[in-house]
């Protein structure tokens, strides 16, 4: 179960402030209290384990499920928070914030020891010991929703591969999630994370973004917003274009990083920032990284290649290279706007979860109705949301008349 020094009436506090501005997952949750479509099945999830996810934990134990939850990222769980969900709703909550590689491993291992029916995972690292070290409960999984790009990013790998043996509904990018989630909440959290880690300005600074998905889209229109001067680096050329036309520079990693006063990234991909750029990095750069696992500036390589590594600040490492110049790592590199900061903002993660939770039904529902591999959000999931939403915001919308249904249907009209 959780440990550490978590507060339990603290982190209750937490879970009731979350689940007032979480108005769309609070109707979602009312509908299925009434009809408890999960009764009795088990649903094992493995999320940043902090007060929203709370909220969709117990929404799902509400619509009749047995949940047990644990933390997907070493430093992103809240122990008030897990403490809360033990303590105060009985619900199985493993883990703790700063476990290492072993304790993080059992606290997934506990979640799957409640044998599970569906999956609700973020990183893909649930589904992986699946079809890897516990094979033999594969076969009772109906299936998974993953939440984030780099574990979509392993199951297509999966899939491809032939391995993937469950059907996983790709939640991440749902319209109503990676639009949202991924570019204003990222944006938003990212420096959040940021400045509680430094207490630094960004106004008049180089922010250098790597990555332009949808992550990086919404942190380097939170840096221009902030005042910052903002580069670009990509991989994709596509991307690089979207870029130059928002405004942005874009320039290869080994120019960019030397003027660079913070470099985030955003991108999924181990080895972002190699060693032949800490050569021509600027003297104080703070690193950051908005991925999901902490190889994108792998704290290995910068060990490697430092002479020192001190404490700057409580979140905050300094590397001190050969000839005297300093980088900055938050977090260890670890995701920093959970490790340093509170996550997303809730009302953004009010709509991702709202998808979560009716992928989690629907995949209960239709069991055995989607063949292995990768699908997407159903349209009609995304519009349920958005209006659910709409609603919230008091916000009406025009619908098509039916003749205009008609209109768009047809092929022979023109003008």
């Amino acid at each position: 179960m959780a440990k550490g020094r978590g507060d339990a009436a603290a982190g209750a506090l937490k879970i009731e402030w979350a689940r007032a501005h979480m108005p769309v997952t609070a109707a979602l949750r009312a509908r299925f209290a009434r009809s408890k479509p999960l009764k009795g099945v088990g649903v094992g999830m493995a999320l940043h384990l902090e007060a929203k996810t709370a909220v969709l934990v117990l929404a799902l134990r509400d619509a009749g499920a047995r949940v047990r939850v644990a933390g997907c990222n070493p430093l992103s769980t809240d122990d008030d928070v897990a403490r809360a969900l033990v303590e105060r709703h009985g619900v199985g909550a493993y883990g703790h914030r700063g476990e290492d590689t072993r304790e993080y491993y059992a606290a997934l291992d506990a979640v799957l020891d409640g044998k599970p029916k569906v999956v609700v995972d973020d990183g893909a690292d649930l589904i992986s010991i699946l079809h890897t070290k516990r094979t033999d409960d594969l076969g009772r999984v109906v299936g998974a929703n993953e939440e984030t790009t780099t574990g979509i990013v392993r199951l297509r790998a999966m899939e491809k591969a032939g391995a993937l043996k469950i059907p996983v509904i790709d939640v991440n990018n749902a319209r109503m999630k990676h639009m949202f989630d991924n570019r204003y909440g990222t944006g938003q959290s990212v420096f959040d994370g940021i400045f509680a880690a430094t207490n630094l300005l960004i106004a008049g600074k180089s922010v250098v973004v790597a990555g332009y998905g949808w992550c990086g889209r919404g942190i380097a229109m939170r840096a221009d917003g902030l005042g910052a001067r903002v580069t670009v680096v990509e991989v994709d050329p596509v991307k690089a274009v979207e870029a130059v036309m928002d405004g942005y520079e874009v320039k290869p990693m080994k120019d960019a990083v030397k003027e660079a006063d913070f470099l985030i990234t955003a991108t999924g991909v181990k080895d972002v920032l190699r060693g032949e750029h800490l050569r021509g990095i600027k003297d104080g750069c703070v690193l950051a990284n908005a991925g999901h696992f902490n190889v994108e500036v792998a704290p290995e390589m910068l060990r490697a290649r430092a002479v020192r590594v001190s404490k700057a600040r409580a979140a905050v490492d300094r590397y001190t290279l050969r000839d005297g110049r300093a980088v900055y790592l938050i977090s260890d590199g670890r995701l920093v706007n959970l490790a340093a900061g509170q996550g997303h903002p809730v009302e953004i993660m009010d709509m991702s979860f709202a998808v979560q939770y009716l992928c989690a039904v629907r995949l209960w529902r239709e069991r055995g109705a989607l063949p292995p591999g990768v699908h997407p959000v159903p349209d009609a999931a995304d519009e349920e949301v958005a209006r659910a939403k709409l609603g919230a915001l008091g916000v009406e919308v025009d619908r098509l008349t039916p003749d205009q249904e008609r209109y768009i249907r047809s092929w022979q009209e023109g003008t």
